[in-house]
């Protein structure tokens, strides 16, 4: 659902742009598959454009890309996730560690004494959008930090994929900690424990998790989510091509870094949330 938004915002700057004979080719790659992510950029090195809006993911073979595109004198932009040492054009997405930072202020709202919090956390360590989970983290460890110094928290680490495995994890925590009454997950998979949640007929007193996913919103209506963070994807993807072509097309200058804005939804509030006017 997210990537789907992300091209839904590209085809929406594209059909504005097609008076100026601007096309939009789609390279895709499985997130996570290093295979994949290397024929993309093999691809993009045989192709002839102009500009490349990319979606990284792993930080090495992004950097070599990157070099590639820099010594063709081939711009480039970043939506999601932000490679500062690869000097791109332009960053359009979130402050990750702003956003942690009031993933924490608003679960800790529900805060009562005693209470103690569960980092639902991904296995996958080395690639290079854990680091904007990783930044979520220190953001919302700061907050902590802060105004909760005394709070017992656990890390549980869930599987991308395996949803048995993830079953028999969440099972042996939440029978070994009773007071986790409280949770958070930093990537689009908060309906992972939702699931469960509804699976087993519990519930947390506050669960955050991130990006309107259908699944999400789902639970999010039914209960299981209190809050989803969104970073509004279709509007990366708009002003990415739009950053693009300013550039190459039309020779404006552009902004070196442009911030999402950190939407806070709710099941009161979700039915009026859009993205476009």
């Amino acid at each position: 659902d997210y990537w789907h938004s992300v091209v839904g915002g590209i085809e929406r700057a594209r059909q504005e742009l097609r008076p100026f004979n601007v096309s939009v080719d789609y390279l895709c790659y499985h997130q996570g598959n290093k295979e994949s992510y290397l024929e993309v950029c093999r691809r993009v090195e045989e192709s002839n454009v102009d500009a490349v809006l990319i979606a990284p993911n792993f930080r090495n073979e992004t950097l070599a890309l990157t070099d590639y595109l820099q010594a063709k004198k081939i711009a480039y932009a970043f939506i999601d996730f932000n490679m500062e040492e690869a000097n791109a054009l332009t960053y359009i997405g979130q402050d990750s560690y702003k956003s942690g930072y009031i993933a924490a202020k608003i679960l800790m709202r529900r805060y009562r004494e005693g209470q103690e919090l569960a980092l639902f956390l991904n296995n996958q360590k080395n690639s290079p959008a854990e680091v904007q989970m990783q930044r979520r983290l220190e953001g919302f460890m700061q907050y902590l930090a802060a105004e909760h110094k005394n709070l017992t928290i656990h890390d549980v680490v869930l599987h991308k994929e395996d949803t048995a495995a993830n079953e028999e994890v969440l099972d042996a925590f939440f029978s070994g900690h009773p007071k986790a009454t409280l949770g958070v997950v930093f990537n689009s998979r908060v309906y992972q424990v939702a699931a469960y949640l509804q699976k087993k007929n519990l519930k947390l007193d506050a669960l955050v998790g991130y990006d309107l996913l259908q699944k999400n919103v789902e639970h999010l209506k039914n209960g299981e989510v209190n809050y989803l963070i969104g970073q509004r994807p279709g509007l990366q993807g708009y002003c990415g091509i739009k950053a693009l072509c300013n550039h190459v097309v039309f020779k404006k200058p552009v902004t070196a870094v442009k911030y999402m804005p950190i939407d806070i939804l709710m099941k009161e509030n979700i039915d009026f949330y859009f993205e476009f006017e």
